[in-house]
């Protein structure tokens, strides 16, 4: 019983708390230091299903594709990608429509601070830090260049600060809804990354990750605004209280630091867009580069051809709808053999 106490502290969320409802009793849970040792758990548990990927789907393409170095490495990135942004999308769907966080978006800000979670908020946010924190030791296992070492930590570092950030911060519902918003733009763009390597002249899912990541970038601003701007605000408990969970709440009453707050989002945001922008130029670019130089080369081709071909001559010239030798005269009539 001692050990299953242990395996329980390493497999199973702790801090689960009885909260009084209308119906009964409902079980909940907040976050503490035991959290650490059921991410460290699940850690192991992400490396071993990145090597099962690994083996079993991605290197088997890469053996038919025969991929250069540079590619086989953005291949094998994307192919992981995909699978864990498929399988979190799905996830993430699935908790905020069961807890109702797209229904009523009012719950996104009401009764903050959100200290107790459901079994399966508090689970999806574990599984996520363990996710990005095997991405660490993940860089030496996988051999990854130098060059990508830097975008890759710049990559791993946002996305800890965000989950961990509204893990601790009690903003674990609006958490929640933009990590789907984020994920489904990542999803498209690593798959157009896949078909574009097994297919280089295939590049329409390129095209539909571009307006899915537009979409989202603008329903990411617009939650922003609702939330910090008028949502935190109206919040009942505007008091700080570390205790309760409660931050920084008390911090939106002041409209300077509200709106101070509303502009840092608003010029990331318009940072991504600009990045987005430039690379989208820089691609259409390149396109239409590569069609004018095909052309330019099939116009060659085709002039070189016409100048190698050499014209047909007739041995005489037709006078009168007879055939005239060049001197003139009539060509020679054969001889018929007696039979």
């Amino acid at each position: 019983q001692v050990t299953a106490k242990t395996a329980f502290l390493f497999i199973l969320p702790q801090y689960n708390v009885s909260v009084p409802t209308a119906d009964g009793e409902l079980v909940q849970y907040h976050y503490g230091l035991k959290d650490l040792v059921t991410i460290l758990f699940y850690i192991f548990i992400a490396i071993i299903l990145h090597a099962v990927v690994q083996e079993y789907a991605l290197d088997k393409i890469n053996r038919r594709l025969h991929l250069s170095k540079v590619k086989h490495s953005k291949f094998n990135e994307s192919g992981q990608l995909v699978a864990f942004h498929l399988t979190s999308v799905i996830w993430c769907l699935y908790v905020v429509v069961t807890e109702g966080y797209i229904s009523n978006p009012r719950s996104l800000w009401e009764n903050y601070p959100h200290v107790y979670l459901p079994y399966q908020v508090k689970f999806f946010y574990l599984c996520q830090l363990a996710y990005w924190l095997h991405a660490l030791p993940e860089l030496y296992f996988q051999k990854v260049r130098k060059e990508e070492i830097p975008r890759q930590l710049r990559c791993i570092a946002l996305y800890l600060l965000h989950i961990a950030g509204a893990y601790l911060l009690n903003l674990t519902r609006l958490g929640l809804i933009l990590l789907l918003l984020q994920y489904l733009a990542e999803f498209f763009f690593h798959m157009a990354r896949l078909v574009y390597f097994t297919d280089e002249n295939n590049e329409k899912l390129f095209n539909v990750w571009a307006v899915v990541f537009v979409v989202t970038r603008l329903f990411t601003l617009t939650l922003y605004i609702l939330v910090i701007g008028f949502g935190l605000p109206r919040v009942e408990s505007q008091a700080l209280d570390p205790e309760r969970g409660n931050f920084f709440s008390f911090l939106f009453n002041n409209i300077l630091f509200r709106m101070s707050v509303l502009l840092l989002v608003c010029l990331f945001q318009a940072s991504v867009m600009w990045r987005f922008i430039h690379f989208q130029l820089r691609r259409w670019r390149e396109y239409w580069n590569e069609q004018s130089s095909r052309k330019r080369a099939a116009a060659a081709a085709g002039s070189t051809k016409q100048q190698t071909k050499l014209p047909k001559r007739d041995s005489g010239y037709h006078e009168n709808g007879v055939v005239k030798a060049e001197n003139g005269t009539s060509p020679r009539t054969k001889k018929l053999k007696s039979p």
